[in-house]
């Protein structure tokens, strides 16, 4: 195709080869290697029906379905070994032995249950970013929450010992023993009671209120403090939004270092002192300075304690950004030694388009945002001699490049076109995927709709096929059928006011490959009367246009995560949140209570919120299946979005020394957090 960038034969057959050799379709990490499991429930938990108990209102809950969170681990070690690194600083005293910097009941990670070798201390890990913002990728990587998904996509306890759900309406959390944060300061329920009265409910600090995943039917939640190591939230419906948000890439932080923050918060510190430091700061209020130091996510701020396994230790501005490990992170290996392997993480600031080049000359160790099969060829020709390999894992998304049609558009011709389920029906049957799948994935893709991909439970063959052949004379007659009859004298429909049928696509200026794509559909809907302008926008920019009704369609990646469980909430395939294309004004009304955008009036549209609401009320989790199959069932045949071709493949260069990276696996941000299920603090450098 003359629009498809130039790609060479030998260089495709090469990356057909390491793709057989590499991949498989299966879901990430979903093989028989084991885990750090439990036993038989539905979210890889126990599950126990009680013959009666006190809720954490007062009431008796009787014949309740009672789900434990827990891991079968290996034995705690009868002795530990500390990194070597740290091996001064003990001496010194300075640190406290790693004895006693552990929690009581540390977590043994399982290594060779899932395939893994025991690691060696030492070394510094060598990676890239484009701009200091993107410091937040550290803590999407090196993945520690509260709960986390195991790489079989399976709920686990991971800061918590333990976690008691009662019907998905009384949660109660147990603390660690003796866990600390970086500092040294012990880590305990007061972080949780000062995140929810002092920071959540803090009018100054929060005006919006507690994040969404604290409400059900408008009700907040209830929050207990037990004793030092016990919470327990609870409600009076089911809320089964509440773990897994705590196991998102960027999670709903509940808890934080109370010790740190209080001297920063007005009801702790005298007002005179606050007014002084945010003055020095060059900050109008003490909530505003509170807020910029309480960074559990950007890594913007060092002086902040951590519970990840490494903490920032370089303040910005600065052009290499250093991580080193948290002497007291609360996971070993099964011989004793305290986790992370490395010692230190370097993040490079470059400019993108360097990536692949420094790749190629061997300056990093582990690196995958940033590079595209564009670089590719760059990355195999360093391969040799710099020692590095480039693993390329299948991406999860519903669709690697997807239209989404605005069925909110302020324009009201256009909001009646999108709105018409056979308009969309014809502009995804005019598209010929097979030629972009030939063009961007050498016919490596899966074609079809913006749907879950076949590692996923919830797959159903028929919607990714549905309405997603190529089918220009069925697109023609269905264009026909609307009344988009007239042309133009170059053979263009025209809307019912008279002006040309041209559909404006925004995307985000970035997104080259979306862009040449866009270029292949132009060709195929100008064959059924149909033009296509591309229109590249700032990210800022298209989102703010979009939340406004102004775009008319958006092109971007498809669903972010296209291997759910049905524990997983279906919030990506419902009018349920504002930053969704298809229908920003529908989701904006959603999230905000009714108190901005426009309710849900198309009929497909509000049964796909209804279903989400369902979903949100049911603690069942075959329940929860049948909603999401019916939610991807109407998603598919009403063409909500307009999918092209799925699992493009992700380069990712590995030092031939960096041990403990999974040959194959599945890239995502949600719910993968990229590295982050398969555990960046167990990978480790040989000599």
């Amino acid at each position: 195709m003359k629009n498809a960038r130039p790609r060479g034969l030998a260089f495709a057959t090469l990356l057909i080869a390491s793709y057989l050799a590499a991949t498989s379709p299966r879901a990430a990490g979903n093989d028989t290697s084991g885990s750090e499991a439990t036993t038989g429930a539905p979210v890889g938990a126990d599950v126990s029906t009680g013959t009666g108990s006190a809720g954490s209102n007062g009431t008796e809950v009787s014949a309740a379905r009672v789900i434990t969170l827990s891991r079968n681990t290996p034995p705690i070690p009868s002795s530990f070994q500390d990194a070597p690194m740290l091996a001064p600083l003990v001496e010194g005293g300075k640190l406290p032995p790693v004895a006693e910097r552990l929690p009581k009941t540390p977590l043994v990670v399982d290594l060779k249950g899932r395939g893994r070798e025991i690691g060696r201390f030492g070394g510094d890990l060598r990676s890239l970013v484009s701009k200091a913002r993107d410091l937040r990728l550290i803590t999407v990587n090196t993945y520690t929450r509260l709960v986390v998904y195991d790489e079989k996509l399976k709920l686990r306890p991971d800061l918590l010992e333990k976690v008691e759900a009662q019907d998905d309406r009384i949660f109660t959390f147990t603390l660690r023993e003796g866990h600390r944060w970086s500092d040294g300061e012990p880590f305990t329920t007061e972080d949780f009671r000062f995140y929810f009265e002092d920071i959540a409910n803090n009018k100054e600090l929060s005006p919006a209120g507690p994040e969404s995943i604290f409400y059900v039917d408008g009700k907040l939640a209830r929050f207990e403090v037990l004793d030092a190591r016990h919470v327990r939230y609870s409600w009076d419906k089911p809320n089964p939004l509440f773990l897994p948000a705590l196991a998102q890439p960027r999670p709903v932080f509940i808890c934080a270092p109370a010790h740190y923050l209080k001297p920063f918060h007005a009801r702790y510190a005298p007002p005179d002192k606050l007014a002084d430091r945010a003055a020095q700061a060059k900050l109008r209020s003490w909530a505003a300075l509170f807020n910029r130091v309480n960074d559990p996510y950007d890594n913007a701020n060092p002086d902040m304690p951590t519970l990840n396994a490494w903490k920032i230790v370089t303040r910005a501005p600065a052009n290499r950004f250093i991580f080193e490990r948290n002497p007291y992170f609360h996971r070993v290996d099964p011989e004793g030694r305290q986790l992370p392997y490395i010692d230190r993480l370097f993040i490079d600031l470059a400019t993108a388009s360097l990536f692949a080049p420094k790749a190629n000359a061997g300056e990093v160790d582990l690196l995958a945002r940033g590079l595209s099969m564009y670089d590719a060829p760059v990355l195999k020709e360093g391969e040799v001699e710099h020692h590095y390999r480039t693993l390329l894992w299948p991406i999860a998304r519903g669709s690697s490049y997807a239209l989404y049609p605005n069925l909110t558009a302020d324009d009201p011709v256009w909001r009646a076109l999108n709105r018409d389920e056979r308009f969309r029906i014809a502009l995804s049957l005019a598209i010929d995927r097979r030629i972009i799948n030939n063009a961007m994935m050498f016919g490596l893709g899966l074609e079809g709709n913006n749907t879950v991909m076949p590692e996923s439970p919830l797959d159903d063959e028929a919607n990714r096929t549905v309405n997603a052949t190529y089918d220009p004379d069925r697109a023609n007659a269905l264009l026909d059928e609307i009344g988009l009859t007239a042309r133009s004298a170059e053979g263009v429909r025209l809307l019912p006011d008279g002006r040309e049928l041209e559909i404006v696509v925004e995307v985000a200026g970035d997104s080259r490959d979306t862009i040449d794509v866009l270029q292949l559909i132009s060709e195929f809907w100008r064959d059924v009367g149909v033009k296509l302008f591309i229109k590249p926008q700032e990210p800022g920019v298209l989102r703010n246009r979009s939340y406004s009704g102004r775009t008319v369609m958006v092109a971007g990646p498809g669903l972010d995560n296209a291997i759910p469980t049905a524990e997983m909430p279906p919030y990506e395939i419902a009018p349920a949140l504002g930053e969704n294309y298809s229908w920003p004004v529908w989701g904006e009304y959603e999230e905000t209570r009714g108190k901005h955008g426009e309710p849900v009036d198309l009929p497909d549209a509000k049964r796909l919120l209804e279903l989400y609401h369902q979903w949100r009320e049911t603690s069942d989790v075959g329940e929860q299946a049948r909603i999401w199959k019916e939610m991807l069932r109407l998603n598919a045949k009403n063409v909500f979005s307009i999918g092209t071709v799925t699992r493009e493949l992700q380069p990712i260069v590995v030092s031939n020394r960096l041990r403990n990276v999974p040959e194959k696996a599945i890239f995502a941000f949600e719910p993968t957090s990229y590295f982050g299920v398969y555990r960046m603090e167990e990978f480790f450098f040989t000599e």
